[in-house]
């Protein structure tokens, strides 16, 4: 089934172009079907990119994906276009008396800040506190699933000797969860931020479940209340996603490492593999079948 995104999009040719099926909302408005409406909250600094990454994800499954994107009011966005976001985005403040079915808050390279000396952070936990009640299910990836661990459950992040950047082996703690339904028992994700947040507090959690942990630290962490998942790493990735990043710290004069087990024979020069598409593409579907489309009501009240 299609993924419904705003007309004119840059990632519906490059998505087309990979035979994912996108529909616009002109043609959306045309089905007679209870599509999922999935809020995207993108805070990385180059927004296209992560547009792609996560719609191929989303429109991977029988499930029609109505998808809206907002960005921040309280930040002025770098390496985005005001043109691109004036198009395609809108604001928390003129979509908070919604609902959606399903949510998904990004990571952004901000993690050395601490939370309160981001500039949007109180706008953040606003809304953050606004899904409780508004979001069926909502997925937080890598500084998001660390804001979500902080504001939500009290578990503050710390920073790392030298930054985790590399594709990491990990486990799975109890399969029977739905989430990681259909996993291998070792599979493999990229991973790319300079903190880290305490396993042992993780565990330790009344409300929490450490679903998955492995080389990097833990990864898949999801509430007992099945209400919000936290992934410390980078599933939606592209291949040469973190070769990319290591080629823009290296020009910025950046001391720092290859990425770990990415590189042919540690080959910087050599392309890299993709060894997470599989189960990228897994944990979404299960997120949006199990936790979203089984989960939502087929009216909100």
């Amino acid at each position: 089934m299609p993924i419904n995104i705003p007309k004119g999009m840059p990632a519906k040719g490059i998505l087309e172009k990979e035979k994912i099926f996108i529909m616009d909302e002109e043609r959306a408005t045309t089905q007679d079907i209870r599509p999922l409406n999935i809020l995207i909250l993108n805070l990385m600094p180059i927004k296209q990119n992560a547009e792609v990454q996560l719609l191929r994800l989303l429109g991977n499954t029988a499930l029609q994906v109505n998808v809206s994107f907002i960005h921040m009011e309280t930040h002025q966005s770098k390496n985005t276009s005001q043109s691109h976001l004036d198009q395609f985005y809108t604001t928390f403040s003129e979509i908070h008396e919604k609902n959606f079915d399903g949510m998904i808050i990004t990571g952004a390279p901000i993690e050395h800040l601490p939370f309160e000396d981001v500039n949007y952070w109180e706008e953040l936990k606003m809304i953050m506190d606004w899904s409780k009640e508004r979001v069926t299910s909502t997925m937080h990836i890598c500084w998001g699933a660390q804001a979500a661990l902080y504001h939500h459950y009290g578990i503050d992040k710390y920073p790392l000797e030298s930054k985790t950047s590399g594709v990491y082996e990990h486990g799975i703690s109890d399969r029977t969860v739905k989430l990681v339904r259909g996993f291998d028992d070792v599979f493999f994700a990229p991973h790319s931020r300079y903190t880290s947040v305490d396993q042992r507090e993780i565990e330790a959690h009344p409300e929490l479940l450490l679903l998955s942990d492995g080389d990097a630290g833990p990864f898949i962490i999801i509430s007992k209340d099945e209400k919000n998942i936290m992934i410390t790493g980078h599933f939606e990735y592209d291949t040469t996603t973190l070769a990319e990043e290591y080629d823009r710290d290296l020009k910025k004069g950046i001391d720092i490492a290859p990425p770990e087990n990415y590189f042919p024979n540690d080959d910087h020069m050599k392309r890299p593999r993709n060894t997470w598409r599989s189960h990228s593409h897994l944990l979404f579907s299960n997120w949006l079948n199990y936790y979203v489309y089984q989960e939502t009501p087929f009216e909100w009240k």
